[in-house]
C-alpha cells in the first residue's frame, strides 16, 4: 500500500484525471479510505484543515458535487464558503478573472470552480496561486466524479483493474463525466465500452481507446459493470433525440441487459437519474446498483483532494 503520510503529492491543482500518475491516484484512493472511517463514526468530524479556507465558486447548478464538498470541508475542520453566480458580481458582469482575484485577495487555500465554459478551472489555475479544484467544466471534464466512481468500484474490485471492462451507456457527447471516466479507467487497465446512439457520441471519438456499440445487447455482454449517464437534453439541439420513447426502448439499461453482463456485475450513475429513460427501476434499486455507494464515496474521496491540495500547498509532503 502507499505510505499516505510520505508520499509527495506533486499537483498544485485536478484539473483533469490525465494529469493523474496511476501512482498519483492510488494514493488518492487510499487517502480516500482512511478518511471513508471518518464518515462512519459517531462524531464526524477531524482536526485535519483547521485554519484553512475553501471557497465553492458554482457557477453552474450542482447538489451532489457541490453539498460533499462542502461537507468534505467541514468534516476535515475546514471553512467553507459558497458563492453562486447570482450571488456574485458575475450577474453584474464583472468578468471571471476580477471575481477570481476578488476571491484570492481574501486568502483560500483552495477553490472548486464549476463553471459552463470548458477550460475556466485552468484559467484560475494559471491566474491564482491557491489550489484550484475542477467541479466540472463544460462538456470538457469532471475528475472529482471519475476518481469517486474508480474509488466506488475499488471497494468491490479490490485494487487491481487489470482486465476487468465497464460500459459507458448513453449521452457520451455532451458527458464530461464519461470524458473523465474513459482516461481514468483506460490508465487503470480497464477496458471500456461505450454505447449510445450515433447523434450522441463525440467527434473524434473513433480516435478514443474504447470500443464503440450502438446496440445495447451486445455492449453489455459479459462487462463487469455499466455506467449509466444522464441524458442532457439540455445541452442538446433540437433534432438530436427526436423520440424519446425511443431512446428509452433502445438504451435504458433493464434487467434483461444486465442478465447479459458478467455474473456480479456492478451498476453505476453520475446521477441526478431519470428513471425508466436511462435506467429501469427494479435497476436503479436493485443491490448491484451503486448509485448510494457513490455518493458515499464522494465525501470521502473529496476530503481527501481537499487535504492533498490544501496541505501541499503549504509545502507540506502529503
Amino acid at each position: 500500500m502507499t505510505d499516505t503520510h510520505h508520499y509527495h503529492w506533486p499537483h498544485k491543482d485536478l484539473l483533469d484525471v490525465t494529469q493523474l500518475a496511476p501512482a498519483d491516484v492510488h494514493h488518492l484512493l487510499d487517502l480516500a479510505e482512511t478518511f471513508r472511517e471518518i464518515n462512519s463514526r459517531p462524531v464526524k468530524k477531524v482536526p485535519t484543515l483547521k485554519g484553512k479556507t475553501v471557497v465553492l465558486f458554482f457557477v453552474e447548478n450542482s447538489t451532489r458535487t457541490k453539498t460533499s464538498f462542502d461537507m468534505a470541508g467541514k468534516r476535515l475542520s475546514a471553512d467553507t464558503f459558497s458563492l453562486g453566480k447570482a450571488g456574485s458580481s458575475l450577474n453584474k458582469g464583472e468578468s471571471l478573472k476580477d471575481t477570481a482575484l476578488t476571491l484570492q485577495a481574501m486568502s483560500p487555500d483552495v477553490i472548486v470552480i464549476r463553471h459552463s465554459s470548458s477550460g475556466a478551472a485552468a484559467y484560475l489555475a494559471d491566474l491564482l496561486p491557491c489550489g484550484i479544484v475542477n467541479g466540472g467544466d463544460g462538456w470538457h471534464a469532471h475528475p472529482t466524479q471519475a476518481l469517486l466512481d474508480s474509488f466506488s468500484l475499488r471497494q468491490v474490485w479490490g485494487r487491481d483493474f487489470s482486465g476487468k471492462s465497464l460500459l459507458i451507456l448513453g449521452d457520451i457527447a455532451h458527458s464530461r463525466v464519461a470524458r473523465s471516466n474513459m482516461h481514468l479507467l483506460h490508465a487503470l487497465g480497464v477496458r471500456v465500452r461505450i454505447c449510445a446512439p450515433r447523434t450522441l457520441l463525440p467527434a473524434g471519438v473513433e480516435h478514443w481507446p474504447v470500443e464503440i456499440f450502438s446496440d445495447l445487447r451486445q455492449a453489455v455482454r459479459d462487462v463487469d459493470a455499466v455506467m449509466c449517464l444522464r441524458l442532457q437534453l439540455e445541452r442538446q439541439q433540437a433534432g438530436l433525440l427526436p423520440d424519446l420513447s425511443e431512446y428509452a426502448r433502445r438504451f435504458c439499461l433493464g434487467a434483461e441487459h444486465l442478465a447479459l453482463a458478467a455474473p456480479e456485475a456492478r451498476v453505476l450513475h453520475p446521477g441526478p437519474m431519470n428513471r425508466g429513460l436511462e435506467i429501469a427501476n427494479d435497476i436503479a434499486d436493485a443491490p448491484a446498483c451503486l448509485v448510494l455507494d457513490q455518493v458515499s464515496a464522494g465525501v470521502a474521496t473529496r476530503m481527501a483532494i481537499l487535504y492533498l491540495l490544501a496541505m501541499r500547498n503549504e509545502g507540506g509532503t502529503v
